[in-house]
């Protein structure tokens, strides 16, 4: 009864704000990533605009989706209790095309506040489900690495106010999203764009990296062959990175991660990754009787054995 609550709760406020920007729950507030002028902004196909799918379940439920992101933000989700001083900025997926803000964002934040460790959930650009000149990955289009770097630097330099501890921040993202976690993976060195602030003063070079079902990874002829703007700058200096992808995932492939794992095992990079017959694609944490659902305690586990959260 509880979940079902839940779930026509979610489904009332996605309906409420169907013509509005995205809100997150009572207690939190997304703030701006940029203080003025955002790089390379482009006009959009609408305002940003929240939906509902009740078609394609997961876990026997809707999920909510936001399109048209052109302003983006990032909201500071903090344990209550027991805080491990790492943090975790989340990219949920959504093809580059819209966010699954709920299955693959604010329900990865309650898992992680969950076990002490702060969630930063980044909203960030993509275009909407109508494709538009330069929408996708980079380098096809820079917006949203441009946000991910950015999200990164703020919280590494506001670590003091977060109680965070500097060496502790990393990444999470789901298909899209797990391409972004490999692109600030790899794309550390230099911003994308020039600096405006304080923020883009200190390293985007996330601690750890967890890429789930990551998407983006590899060409169109899907051969094991990383993207060159990926496989180029791969070095031993890439983060401690978990993978996990399944044989059946029809969207984006198993080669994603598969030729993601070799080129950090080239390169030196200690890498965990999980490989599942069963689970398909974009099932977020809410679990099914496959055991590719129960992924959430194999990165917690990763955690411990990197020294980010104690055994």
């Amino acid at each position: 009864m509880k979940s079902l609550l839940l779930t026509l709760c979610a489904l009332f406020a996605a309906h409420a704000l169907s013509a509005q920007s995205w809100q997150p729950s009572a207690g939190h507030t997304q703030t701006p990533l940029w203080p003025s002028a955002i790089p390379d902004a482009r006009p959009y196909n609408g305002p940003e605009t929240v939906k509902i799918d009740d078609k394609d379940l997961v876990g026997g439920r809707p999920w909510i989706y936001i399109n048209n992101v052109y302003r983006p933000t990032m909201t500071i989700y903090a344990p209550k209790t027991n805080s491990t001083g790492a943090a975790v900025i989340v990219f949920p997926g959504g093809g580059y095309q819209i966010l699954a803000i709920d299955l693959e964002g604010t329900e990865v934040c309650d898992w992680l506040t969950a076990r002490g460790i702060t969630c930063v959930l980044l909203k960030y650009r993509v275009p909407g489900e109508a494709k538009l000149p330069k929408s996708g990955a980079y380098p096809a289009s820079p917006e949203a690495l441009e946000d991910a770097q950015r999200a990164i630097g703020l919280v590494r330099s506001r670590a003091a106010e977060l109680h965070l501890d500097l060496h502790k921040i990393g990444v999470l993202g789901f298909s899209a999203g797990g391409h972004l976690v490999a692109a600030t993976s790899v794309h550390f060195d230099k911003r994308l764009y020039p600096a405006v602030d304080a923020a883009d003063q200190v390293s985007c070079r996330p601690d750890f990296a967890i890429a789930l079902y990551p998407g983006h990874l590899v060409g169109p002829a899907r051969r094991f062959d990383l993207t060159p703007d990926i496989q180029n700058h791969i070095t031993s200096h890439t983060p401690p990175t978990f993978l996990l992808q399944n044989e059946d995932d029809h969207v984006d492939g198993v080669e994603q991660a598969l030729s993601y794992y070799a080129g950090l095992k080239r390169a030196g990079v200690p890498v965990e990754m999980h490989l599942y017959a069963q689970g398909g694609h974009a099932f977020g944490l809410r679990r099914t009787n496959l055991p590719a659902t129960a992924w959430p305690e194999l990165v917690e586990t990763w955690l411990r054995t990197i020294g980010i959260i104690s055994r």
